[in-house]
């Protein structure tokens, strides 16, 4: 697996301190990230991949510092949206696939061929030439995962990507994301995606407040909100 560390990370945006000295090694296959609306943990989860970089401290991936080298880090991370819509650019869904493996020193017939495998593993083949944009949400999340997953990164991370979906493609969703060879960094409300983890973090208020199994951090969690 690869390794993410964030050493005295904090952040604020204006005058609102959102993470405040976050100290993490996270190396395990499938991590959940929980909290409170505000409570920093899609801030988190951004900087591991650049979205965002910390006002202080450090974040590092496989010991590429995110802050420095950052194009190097975007291809061992893929990031999925809670919005599949902020990530689909191009107007059909074999297009959109592609798109990502371009400039990446691949063939057309490269290309072509990771595409149509990217697209049969996600139930999607027979959508190809579809408009990407008139996909159903949850097609549209597996279209997005499958753009992000066409470039075969080290790691996942998924910023509440079943929010916006019906309960039964948001099973879909998280049962595709768990069961994923890459390493699995998923931030949700969903709680019930995480038993199955091998370990949930808490942040509550810019801070870690719990970080155990899933069974000892939810029970964490549970408390926090009483």
């Amino acid at each position: 697996m690869s390794v993410v560390e964030f050493a005295q990370v904090s952040h604020a945006f204006g005058e609102r301190e959102v993470l405040r000295d976050i100290t993490l090694r996270l190396a395990e296959h499938r991590i959940g990230i929980v909290g409170a609306n505000g409570s920093g943990k899609s801030t988190l989860a951004r900087m591991i991949n650049g979205l965002v970089t910390p006002d202080v401290g450090r974040v590092t991936v496989d010991g590429l510092d995110v802050g420095r080298r950052g194009r190097e880090v975007r291809r061992r991370v893929g990031f999925v949206f809670t919005n599949p819509d902020n990530q689909i650019v191009m107007p059909t869904v074999r297009e959109d696939v592609a798109f990502t493996l371009r400039g990446r020193g691949l063939s057309a017939a490269e290309i072509s061929t990771r595409t149509d495998a990217a697209l049969d593993r996600f139930g999607l083949a027979g959508h190809a030439e579809h408009p990407s944009h008139r996909l159903s949400g949850g097609q549209k999340q597996l279209l997005a995962l499958a753009a992000v997953l066409v470039a075969e990164p080290a790691i996942v991370v998924a910023d509440e990507p079943t929010t916006l979906l019906d309960a039964r493609n948001g099973r879909r969703i998280g049962a595709l994301l768990a069961g994923l060879p890459q390493q699995v960094i998923v931030v949700t409300h969903q709680l019930e995606l995480l038993p199955a983890f091998d370990r949930v973090i808490v942040i509550d208020e810019g801070r870690v407040a719990a970080d155990a199994t899933p069974a000892v951090a939810l029970a964490a969690y549970d408390a926090l909100l009483a």
